[in-house]
């Protein structure tokens, strides 16, 4: 009994944290809006829960938090049609969001369980995703990934070929791409590179721009960010095996 009961307030510790830590975020998002002199209501918060089972995400869902960010297909496959049958209907639906890379192979899961993809950067993805979206009916919010730092090691599309590409998107594939998605190098300032995805999004008539993390959100909210992405600032850093 003295056991189950240090679980219980252990349990009850965590959920307080991260109920105090998706407050504080939307505390700092809507500082970020009224300095940049945008509506609040104009940036959607993706909880970003890769790696974190339904216990650690309950507390955030308790707190309000609709819009969550998983990295992996299969994980996501694994873990949340319980948790939107628990939570469904609702008095808002939950939304799940694939923010990490995106298998040809995998598209079919990948439309048939997520809301909206920000990592479309290929050819054959697009292919893919078309027939699939054609196929099953539903339409995920769709956002091509940018690799503004040229990193070999990272995906997306680079700078130069995002015009082509969309245009492919559009006249080829069928794909109705409604903004645009990238991850700074970790050791550069991230503005040039929001810059950089907005200016392109911006030419090419793209409204949405998932942009920021923990680290850098406000400053992506000052160049347009409409998708922050965060993890670490809500859920607290996870274990290193896991990462």
């Amino acid at each position: 009994m003295l056991k189950f009961e240090h679980s219980r307030v252990i349990d009850e510790m965590e959920s307080t944290t991260k109920q105090a830590g998706i407050a504080a975020v939307r505390d700092a998002i809507a500082r970020g809006c009224r300095d940049a002199g945008r509506d609040v209501a104009t940036v959607t918060l993706v909880a970003v829960s890769k790696t974190l089972g339904a216990e650690a995400i309950e507390p955030v869902i308790a707190a309000g938090q609709r819009v969550f960010g998983e990295n992996r297909v299969q994980e996501a496959k694994a873990k949340w049609p319980p948790l939107l049958a628990r939570h469904s209907p609702s008095d808002s639906r939950l939304e799940l969001h694939l923010i990490g890379p995106l298998q040809s192979n995998k598209a079919k899961d990948a439309v048939a369980l997520f809301d909206a993809i920000h990592s479309v950067d290929r050819a054959s993805l697009a292919e893919a995703l078309g027939k699939e979206i054609a196929k099953q009916g539903r339409r995920p919010l769709l956002f091509a990934e940018i690799n503004t730092g040229a990193e070999p090691q990272k995906a997306g599309l680079l700078p130069q070929d995002a015009d082509a590409f969309l245009a492919a998107c559009r006249e080829r594939y069928g794909l109705s791409i409604s903004g645009l998605m990238c991850i700074p190098p970790h050791d550069e300032a991230p503005a040039p590179h929001f810059a950089l995805t907005a200016k392109i999004a911006n030419r090419n008539g793209l409204k949405l721009l998932s942009m920021g993390m923990s680290a850098d959100f406000t400053t992506a909210i000052a160049f347009g960010a409409t998708h922050v992405r965060l993890g670490t600032a809500i859920f607290g850093a996870r274990p290193t095996a896991l990462t």
